[in-house]
């Protein structure tokens, strides 16, 4: 019996060395191990030995079991090892290629010229100022000189929420709001930028939602003049250095006197051109001193503080400085517009 069980180790070591994978070895594990194997069937006829060499025989099968078993564990460990060197082969990554490109995003055309126009006044010694889109009819309207009867609010057809709310028709409530703020007393020097809302048919000029940049000074002293410097260096920092502006009488019931503001046109030089109609000149705002109502409405004493105000459409700026032919384009999410505006990477 002792032979036999020696044949058997030797027989089950010599397996286990060849085996190539763990489906084989599993398979030796139970043919030498298991319920049904040879070392079992050798167990079962100890009872056949006498009583001195049954403890002998027990002692000698628990060493050869332990064996084959340590030789299966350690071979075991040898194949997952050379599964998982095997598999970082196959799977080895050259890093010496190229990465893949991360897409990057980038500001959107009006974000960018909001933002260089807020630069620009900011540095003027500006603040920004923002304010509600759902406004109250007396601050869009009323303290700025539009009474509840006043033809122009024809010109501003506009979306009422009740008969005292609706969407703000322009950024002039942020004005009106911060005057009041400061009780009649000056100075006041800001820029509104915000969406406003007019209900408008859409085509390649015009939105019922569209963006306005409105500014507003007032102190003591404030003429004409400081307007005109204002807006000649909004025009040379928008459109170069060799921009000239001219003003056109206009009526806006919150200035007076209110005027148009003409650019010379940066396409032509002023020869005439599409652009500017062949007139060479292309109007971009509309301007004008504080109207004495505005600011007595605001709490300031009108013979005492004066001011000018502006208002522009970052669209039509965008549109003329990108040459974007339809206004559209901002709003209808397409991605390949966007991409036109990405900042190059150095």
């Amino acid at each position: 019996m002792e032979d036999k069980l020696k044949e058997l180790q030797a027989e089950a070591l010599s397996r286990i060395e060849n085996s190539n994978d763990m489906k084989e070895l599993n398979e030796i594990r139970i043919a030498y191990l298991g319920k049904k194997g040879p070392i079992t069937e050798v167990l079962k006829g100890m009872g056949k030995l006498s009583a001195e060499e049954r403890p002998k025989m027990g002692a000698l099968v628990n060493v050869i079991r332990d064996e084959i078993t340590s030789h299966i564990d350690a071979k075991q460990k040898s194949l997952e090892e050379a599964l998982v060197l095997e598999k970082i082969a196959s799977e080895t990554i050259d890093i010496t290629l190229p990465g893949r490109p991360v897409s990057v995003g980038n500001h959107h055309p009006l974000t960018r010229v909001v933002e260089e126009i807020e630069d620009l006044f900011i540095g003027m010694g500006y603040t920004v100022e923002e304010g509600p889109e759902v406004e109250n009819d007396y601050y869009n309207f009323e303290a700025l000189n539009l009474p509840k009867d006043h033809p122009a609010r024809d010109m501003q057809d506009s979306f009422y929420i009740t008969e005292e709310t609706l969407l703000r028709t322009q950024t002039s409530p942020m004005q009106a709001r911060t005057l009041e703020k400061h009780k009649g007393k000056g100075p006041v020097k800001i820029i509104c930028p915000g969406k406003v809302y007019r209900r408008d048919n859409d085509d390649a000029t015009h939105s019922h939602q569209f963006m306005q940049i409105e500014g507003l000074v007032v102190d003591e002293n404030i003429r004409m003049s400081d307007l005109i410097g204002t807006l000649e260096a909004f025009a040379k920092k928008m459109f170069g250095e060799d921009r000239e502006i001219r003003l056109r009488p206009s009526f806006f019931p919150f200035t007076e006197p209110s005027v148009e503001v003409d650019i010379s046109c940066f396409i032509c030089k002023g020869a005439g051109c599409s652009v500017c109609k062949k007139t060479g000149w292309i109007e971009i705002l509309g301007a004008g001193m504080v109207h004495p109502n505005v600011l007595e409405m605001s709490g300031f004493d009108s013979k005492k503080y004066s001011g000018f105000a502006f208002g522009m459409g970052p669209e039509r700026i965008a549109m003329l400085k990108y040459g974007i032919d339809d206004i559209r384009h901002f709003y209808t999410n397409d991605v390949r517009f966007v991409k036109q505006f990405s900042v190059p990477e150095y």
